[in-house]
């Protein structure tokens, strides 16, 4: 009897899990500036970046903020970097699903992470008219990166489009 019980609810409870999506689906609120979550269909291929740094601005600059800018330039120019990475592989910034983004404290912000800066370079990169994709995300606050100039270091994950 036992046996024919769990047989049952493991029919049950295997009847009620969902089917993959058809395509790429964000969830969430659509007034949020980032999806809570992100379905991807069966069989789809992604890529994953290691944690992408934010190019030099200026070998001999004094400063972090010479040598590699503020958060938000320092965001903006990861994002740069990983678009670059990204066409290596035939894809681009619209096709991401996921970033996970750590955030170092800025001395001139009283050591605290600038995540008004981070989330303004990556609303000119997402959810807006030129690259509508709103991607799910976390964003950390980090005591440091390796480098102490680094104020910025993003992963992303991109899907492959669909074979046409």
């Amino acid at each position: 009897m036992k046996t024919i019980l769990s047989l049952l609810l493991f029919l049950t409870a295997a009847g009620l899990r969902a089917a993959a999506p058809d395509q790429v689906t964000f969830t969430g609120d659509a007034a949020a500036s980032i999806a809570s979550g992100v379905a991807l269909p069966a069989g789809r291929a992604g890529f994953w970046t290691s944690g992408t740094v934010p190019s030099e601005l200026n070998k001999d600059g004094k400063t972090v903020y010479e040598r590699y800018g503020d958060t938000y330039t320092q965001g903006a120019s990861c994002l740069r970097n990983i678009e670059q990475l990204l066409a290596a592989q035939g894809l681009g910034l619209k096709d991401v699903v996921y970033l996970r983004v750590y955030v170092a404290g800025d001395a001139a912000k009283g050591g605290k992470p600038d995540f008004a800066g981070w989330f303004k370079a990556y609303g000119e990169s997402f959810n807006n008219a030129k690259n509508p994709a709103k991607t799910a995300r976390s964003t950390v606050g980090v005591a440091a990166l390796v480098s102490p100039d680094w104020l910025v270091e993003i992963e992303a994950f991109a899907v492959y489009p669909a074979a046409k």
